[in-house]
Parts: C-alpha cells; structure tokens; sequence
C-alpha cells in the first residue's frame, strides 16, 4: 500500500520530493483548490517508507494509506 497526498491540501512545499528514495513524487499541473502548487504520489512506484510523512510541513496533506478519491493521478 502506498501513502497518499491530498491534493487540495498540498501547499506546494516539495520536501517530500527531495526526501523520497524512489522518486515517486511529482508535480501536478496548475494549482489546486487553494491556488498553490501540488504533487502527487505514483501509487505504482511508492514503497510505503513513510520518509514523505516525516518531512512534510503541511497538516494531513500526506497519509499513510491509498486514496485516489484525495488525490489527482497524472499519467
């Protein structure tokens, strides 16, 4: 299972970019409901580390589960 970022949550701030070892965050077209920028997490690629949670600033803009219904896919 992988962890979810909410997108009109994500506020842009992409330490969870730098952080994640696999590479499977990235960055969504546009902005969101609350004009910032968002990203995404390629359910595929995730490894369930959890490093995303740790480092990211924003208040459950990241969980620990998989929602597609919370979060924008880009293919």
């Amino acid at each position: 299972m992988s962890h979810t970022i909410v997108t009109n949550t994500c506020e842009g701030v992409a330490d969870c970019v730098a952080a994640c070892p696999v590479a499977c965050i990235h960055q969504g077209p546009g902005k969101n409901v609350k004009g910032t920028d968002w990203y995404w997490i390629d359910f595929s690629t995730c490894i369930d580390c959890g490093i995303c949670l740790q480092v990211c600033p924003v208040e459950k803009a990241i969980l620990p589960e998989e929602r597609p219904d919370l979060q924008k896919i880009i293919q």
